[in-house]
């Protein structure tokens, strides 16, 4: 079975695993490789293991670029650092989560953990900065009826709505 997922003129795009298993194997990322493929590479590593705290120096092994690289790239396109904005994308994760969640059944401290966050007064301090309540107050939300306040600066740097 191959890794690969097809072929266009010019190069091959692999699937997310095949990034994550063969990437030791790989040349480092050649000058050509534009921001924006670098960056949706990296959004696909880290969102492939939500379960598990973000490492940038991780990434960037598995991605054969250099931190600095990565870091541009991300400046590039969305204007904050790596860490920032997949930080944001797990974020936006867990309020999926927990908006679905029946608030009987599962804790906060689950839901966040399953997205990588262990520190949990942190991650409590930064949904709040971003989705304007506490995490706890979004697990027992009322079903319908419901609008969501985010920064626009925030809504500028996600792929996806919030």
């Amino acid at each position: 079975m191959s890794l690969f997922t097809g072929s266009r003129r010019g190069g091959l795009s692999m699937t997310v695993h095949g990034w994550v298993t063969t990437a030791p194997e790989m040349p480092p990322a050649r000058a050509n490789t534009s921001c924006y493929v670098l960056v949706k590479r990296t959004e696909k590593l880290a969102l492939a293991d939500l379960d598990k705290p973000l490492h940038i120096s991780a990434l960037c092994r598995a991605l054969a670029v250099s931190e600095r690289t990565l870091r541009k790239a991300f400046h590039k396109i969305h204007g904050v650092p790596p860490c920032r904005h997949l930080r944001i994308l797990r974020l936006s994760q867990a309020r999926r989560a927990l908006l679905s969640a029946d608030g009987d059944l599962v804790t906060v401290t689950e839901i966040a953990t399953c997205f990588g966050f262990v520190e949990l007064g942190r991650f409590s301090v930064e949904y709040r900065k971003i989705f304007g309540e506490s995490p706890s107050q979004t697990l027992h939300h009322p079903p319908l009826g419901r609008t969501f306040p985010v920064s626009s600066a925030v809504q500028d740097s996600l792929p996806f709505g919030v």
